[in-house]
């Protein structure tokens, strides 16, 4: 029997959907962004284009189109999509989507599509169910995460599934999207809306690549124009660049103190300072101070680096990095970010060097590897009252005992060079030094 109040009710519902859900992309042509995986030629699209496509896996922030993107690859293959929250769902209906998609496919040769938005949380029981028939390709699972599926989601499925990295939407294409959304009868084709190139850059800058964001930002700026009121217009629509900053707030920063972003930034900090780039290393500190970062783990992070890339090319930079910590670890924030900011600036304008660095992970690495080299002779204890017969520090010279202080003999008994100066600041001397000792050493052997 039909159902004659269907259309009433699917009417009503469409009545309260957002802005960023009437305005979703219904065709590949109409997506937005990621054209380094959907762009002409491109692995997904030729994917589609043979349809051939294969279980994937979305990964990427809020706002840049995952949900969407399976929602249009449903419709574009004909397959029947079911979409559903991979921490809501248990074995059971994992069961009935696959007999579903089973009775699909043998009844009316129709394939389907299982959106799992945060697969990262599917629990293993789950996966067990539903690894078999996504092999034998009964069913295409489409997983959407925020999170680097390599670490977070697990294995057998990561193994099973092409991965594809959503990055966020450019300033240039928000403004399409927003444009879009104001010209279509979707959005606000309806209407007559007027905006400032100022408002639309505003938001295109504020939502951070978040298409999501900027229609809410949008939507809540036409609605709550004086131009609308009970529900009908009286008038053109203007938006200037202040009702575009009342709309949206102040972004809000992309960064899991655990997460992809945190290794993602602190790695950025640390190859800029390395890069002898004070700017860029300035510009990620801001961004790991502005989200919460702890203050204290970013001086760590530069103390390793004045020992790791400067070493005794420049050798206050430990002493300003161990400064650093203990300020950061007194005095805390907001007042921190200055002495940080001082300290990477330093590394980052400092002559650089791994010379140290090398010479202990060369030496470990023997140690742990290598034959163990037996301290000589000369070099062992003396103290003790049998030590003299057993020849120990028997031809031993005190390098005080000598007018240039320096004693070429032979330390460790074996030839190994570990430490290799570069030619950068301080170490260009040291470099020197050593050139005259070893060859010192040389001529005595």
């Amino acid at each position: 029997m039909s159902d004659l109040w269907a259309d009433q009710r699917r009417q009503r519902r469409q009545a309260v959907e957002p802005l960023a859900v009437r305005m979703r992309p219904r065709t590949l042509d109409e997506f937005a962004g990621q054209g380094h995986f959907l762009g002409p030629g491109m692995l997904l699209t030729r994917m589609l284009a043979a349809d051939r496509l294969t279980s994937v896996i979305f990964w990427g922030p809020p706002g840049t189109g995952k949900t969407t993107l399976a929602a249009v690859i449903a419709h574009h293959t004909g397959r029947h999509f079911i979409a559903a929250n991979a921490s809501m769902i248990g074995v059971k209906d994992v069961r009935e989507i696959l007999a579903d998609a089973a009775r699909r496919l043998e009844h009316g040769n129709q394939r389907t599509i299982l959106f799992l938005d945060e697969i990262h949380r599917f629990a293993r029981n789950q996966q067990d169910v539903l690894l078999e028939d996504v092999e034998n390709g009964l069913i295409t699972l489409i997983g959407a995460t925020t999170e680097n599926p390599c670490f977070s989601v697990n294995s057998a499925l990561v193994s099973r599934s092409t991965l594809f990295q959503f990055e966020p939407l450019t300033e240039e294409q928000i403004i399409e999207v927003v444009k879009r959304a104001i010209g279509d009868k979707r959005g606000f084709g309806d209407l007559d809306v007027r905006f400032d190139d100022e408002a639309l850059a505003h938001w295109a800058r504020i939502s951070d690549g978040d298409a999501r964001r900027a229609l809410n930002a949008l939507e809540l700026a036409v609605q709550s124009h004086p131009q609308i009121g009970a529900g009908a217009v009286t008038g053109q629509i203007t938006i200037d660049l202040k009702t575009a900053q009342e709309s949206i707030q102040a972004k809000a920063l992309v960064y899991d103190g655990t997460g992809d972003e945190h290794y993602d930034v602190i790695s950025a900090f640390i190859k800029s300072m390395r890069g002898s780039d004070p700017d860029a290393a300035v510009y990620w500190l801001a961004r790991m101070l502005q989200a919460g970062e702890d203050p204290r783990f970013i001086a760590r992070r530069i103390a390793i680096l004045a020992s790791e890339d400067i070493g005794n090319a420049d050798p206050r930079a430990i002493l300003i990095a161990n400064a650093a910590w203990q300020l950061t670890e007194r005095i805390g924030m907001p007042e921190c970010q200055l002495t940080l900011a001082h300290a990477a600036i330093y590394m980052a304008a400092a002559p650089k060097s791994q010379a140290s660095a090398r010479a202990i992970w060369g030496a470990m690495a023997d140690v742990k590897e290598g034959r163990t080299i037996p301290v000589p002779r000369d070099l062992r204890d003396a103290s003790y009252a049998t030590a003299a017969a057993l020849g120990h520090g028997k031809n031993y010279v005190s390098p005080h005992d000598l007018a240039d202080g320096t004693d070429p003999m032979d330390y460790l008994g074996v030839s190994r060079n570990y430490y290799e100066p570069m030619p950068s600041g301080f170490e260009a001397e040291i470099a020197e030094r050593l050139e005259r000792f070893r060859s010192r050493l040389a001529r005595k052997a």
